[in-house]
Order: C-alpha cells, then structure tokens, then sequence
C-alpha cells in the first residue's frame, strides 16, 4: 500500500467521539478554569477555529503516513524474526533476544516521519523525543512487525531508511535500524548511545480506540 489518503469525510460516530475526548478532558480538568473566566473565553470568536486548527493539524501529519500491511509470525525467535529479512546483520544478539514479540497475526504497520520540532537544534532526535512522536501519532512500536515490511520489500529501505525502538528489562533503550549502505541493504540491532540524526522514517502499529 501507499501513503493513506482520505477518502470521505468525518462520519457523524467520530464526530461524536471528538467530542466525547475533548469532553473528557474538559471534565478532569475542569477545576483549573474559573467559571466566570471560561464565560468571558465563550464570548471570543475565534475560539472555534482555534480548536478546529489544532485536530486539522494532527490529521494531515496522520494523512501522510505510510503503511504496510503484513503478516506476522510470533511464535518464532527474535533472531527468526530478523533473518526473513536476509539483510547484511550488524547486530548485538543479546539485544536481539529483548526484541518485543507483539500480537496480532495480521497488522498495519504505519512508517511516519518525525515532526521537525522533535528534534534539537543540532538536528538529533533523542529516544524519549521519539518516544513522544510515536504517542502524537497514537501508534506503538512493534519491532516484529516493521521486520516483516522489509522483508515482503527489501527495497523499502532503500528510499525509506526505517527505525524502531524499544526498552530492554533494565529500562535501555534498544533500536533496529534498516537502511542501505556501501555493504548494501543492512539491519543494525543494538543498545543506542547516541541520539536519531537524518531522514528516518518510524514504523508502529496504530493503538486505535
């Protein structure tokens, strides 16, 4: 599959559950904003379009996905799971061995590019940066998953270099790496020590509601 593109507009359910969200929200925080103030708020017209902006900018970031749909075995290894993709392996076992096994037989694997305030002013993108992005955008990494992309289409990477995270039981964060390089199509499995720099895409699979 392509980028996800709308092709109808909200239906009358979502509008209801956008409103059930925010609404709920209002609710647990309705003690922090004075009653005669959120009255006066009432009065400014452009508060509706404000709002509006905020959900207009979340789904066109969403509308620009990339995703992939796969099947997936789970019962095999981390390391089976990394050998179907028959990519030149630099990897730590003992960090291959942590790799989430995650559920689901078949999955959407959405790949989506980070927003440019994620990163610093150096142009790196720390883990618990990305750990963030992958929340605004409602997915979870799904190590397995994103293997199986690049193994249905090895030459994905090639134009998509692609990366996942995760942590290992003493709370160190993990990646997998898949990109082309002068040794050809690659996978770079390991504890990181230093932050996301360049052009990756992120793959996860969507938590929904």
């Amino acid at each position: 599959m392509g980028k996800a593109m709308i092709t109808s507009g909200m239906t009358e359910g979502q509008i209801n559950r956008a409103c059930e969200i925010f609404r709920a929200q209002l609710t647990k925080h309705a003690s922090e904003f004075p009653s005669e103030v959120v009255r006066q708020v009432f009065g400014q017209s452009e508060l509706g379009l404000e709002w509006l902006e905020v959900f207009r900018k979340r789904v066109e970031a969403t509308s620009n996905l990339i995703v992939r749909h796969v099947k997936v075995d789970r019962s095999s290894s981390s390391q089976q799971a990394i050998e179907v993709t028959g990519r030149v392996q630099y990897t730590d076992k003992s960090v291959v061995a942590t790799m989430p096994r995650g559920e689901g037989e078949e999955v959407d694997v959405f790949f989506f590019n980070p927003r440019p305030e994620a990163y610093d002013g150096n142009g790196w993108l720390s883990d618990e940066a990305l750990k963030r992005e992958f929340e605004f955008y409602g997915l979870k990494p799904d190590p397995r998953a994103q293997a199986r992309v690049n193994a249905d289409d090895p030459a994905f990477a090639d134009k998509h270099p692609n990366g996942t995270h995760w942590k290992d039981g003493n709370d160190r964060w993990c990646f997998a790496a898949f990109d082309h390089g002068i040794d050809g199509r690659r996978l770079r499995v390991g504890r990181h020590r230093d932050d996301w720099r360049g052009a990756w895409w992120f793959g996860g699979e969507f938590l929904g509601t």
